[in-house]
């Protein structure tokens, strides 16, 4: 669980997204850093009984992304973030691997796992295995246990058929895909629930599987 001004703090930065209120937030802005920190380290070790090749001892502070944003290409000039981003990846911060990924934010919190974006190597060699072994990954991500925490995310999509890959083959609709991620949103008053890691811990081993395939595919 974190602390209700953990939020508050976010909801603050957005009505206040600029660097002199940061400057002059700085201590909310760590003690709300240092709550995130203390949740990263109880999820640790549930993610790493699930998922043998995620360590038990990964440092939480690695795994918490930079509030501040890449302003330098965007058109959106605002100085930072307005949620905690929370990378847990075999491969560390800022891999683009198969992996999990937590966001905190007011009213917009959730849990996702797959690979996102892969890069086109990655992407071809994803579909082959989905191309060869359809049936396990549609049991996967159609499995009841799957399905009651995660709704496959349709977000990157291909409007046409994907290069080699006939439109009546009959695993289209997820080779069209390109990113292959599961989605859990998460209600705000879940995140101070003193049982939320351990509702986590549910969540995550029904996303291992997917992780599994897409890694496997990868190898």
């Amino acid at each position: 669980m974190i602390k209700p001004t953990t939020l508050d703090f976010l909801s603050q930065v957005t009505r206040n997204n600029n660097r002199e209120w940061f400057l002059a937030n700085k201590d909310a802005y760590e003690t709300a850093k240092q709550d995130i920190h203390e949740l990263t380290g109880k999820i640790i070790p549930v993610l790493a009984r699930i998922d043998p090749r995620f360590q038990a001892d990964a440092d939480p502070k690695k795994c918490l992304l930079r509030i501040y944003r890449d302003i330098r290409f965007s058109k959106d000039k605002t100085p930072y973030k307005t949620n905690f981003g929370i990378s847990f990846s075999v491969g560390g911060k800022g891999v683009n691997e198969p992996g999990y990924f937590l966001q905190l934010e007011p009213g917009k919190s959730f849990l996702a796992g797959g690979s996102w974006m892969p890069e086109a190597a990655h992407l071809k060699l994803i579909r082959q295995e989905i191309d060869y072994n359809g049936s396990e990954f549609r049991g996967l991500v159609e499995s009841p246990g799957f399905r009651k925490y995660f709704e496959l995310s349709r977000e990157d999509t291909l409007k046409t058929t994907p290069k080699g890959y006939d439109a009546d083959h009959p695993e289209i609709e997820y080779l069209k895909l390109k990113s292959f991620v599961g989605i859990h949103d998460i209600a705000d008053k879940s995140l101070f629930d003193p049982k939320f890691v351990d509702k986590l811990g549910k969540a995550f081993e029904n996303l291992y599987p997917l992780v599994v395939f897409l890694r496997n595919a990868l190898a």
